[in-house]
């Protein structure tokens, strides 16, 4: 089974033998982290470029009187910021949300993978997509209501984690808390329960444990007003199910 990395990078191009064999060995150097623990903290300097390589973590940054805003999930396959070398500090944190494995790549690391064609471009793809994705939240952010952003956001989630073998074409493990979903959409606990509710009632979503289960994609997609676009995907259909590799399908965690 390819790598999650892999996984995500053929959704832009297809890689040689080697550039893979090149890509295994810069994230051969791994640690594991518990659920709850920063990878890096805002105001340190970022010294090595991380990648989740299994797991789930989210970018936040620590409001007044200690609140929480998450605006960003990281999910196996995604780099914590490529480029972040270039910066002289974090301007946020960046932690697990569930027991996590992360590679560490030196500056050097990457600098030389870039000096691989196909990499360099899938790379330079992946970082695009960091950005179509922020442009997305934000749009939802400030013109959608609480429960098409909550569907939209489980629309997503569905696509990026099925595209690396960490989903199911009908759902997923649900990684986050509804004190993570609150964080995530700013919204209270309270709001958050009333809009799983909501779902639920409507029958846009089952939720049994941490168990989600999407009876119908199209419904719940048209709902969100969810096109995986954004995502820049190769084959994707409308419905947001990957067309162009069998690999790609994977049973819930």
């Amino acid at each position: 089974m390819p790598s999650a990395l892999l996984l995500k990078l053929s959704q832009c191009r297809e890689l040689s033998a080697e550039d893979q064999a090149l890509l295994a060995q810069a994230v051969a150097h791994r640690r594991e982290l518990a659920a709850k623990e920063d990878i890096i903290r805002q105001g340190e300097p970022p010294a090595d470029v991380h990648l989740v390589l299994d797991g789930f973590a989210c970018r936040y940054k620590l409001m007044a009187g200690g609140k929480r805003a998450i605006i960003a999930y990281l999910v196996p396959g995604d780099f914590c910021d490529l480029h972040v070398g270039l910066l002289g500090k974090m301007d946020h944190s960046i932690c697990t949300l569930q027991p996590s494995v992360i590679a560490d790549l030196s500056r050097a690391q990457v600098e030389s993978l870039m000096r691989r064609p196909a990499i360099a471009h899938a790379l330079r793809w992946s970082t695009l997509v960091d950005e179509a994705t922020l442009r997305e939240w934000l749009a939802n952010m400030g013109r959608r209501s609480a429960d098409r952003q909550m569907a939209h956001l489980f629309c997503e989630l569905r696509v990026r984690l099925a595209a690396v073998g960490a989903g199911a074409r009908d759902g997923f493990r649900l990684p986050m808390t509804q004190e993570e979903l609150a964080d995530t959409l700013g919204i209270t606990t309270v709001h958050v329960n009333r809009v799983l509710q909501q779902l639920r009632d409507a029958e846009l979503i089952r939720l049994a444990g941490r168990q989600l289960t999407i009876p119908d994609v199209a419904k719940l997609e048209s709902f969100a007003e969810f096109t995986p676009d954004y995502l820049h995907m190769r084959g994707e259909t409308a419905s947001g199910r990957p067309q162009h590799a069998g690999a790609l399908q994977a049973g819930a965690a």
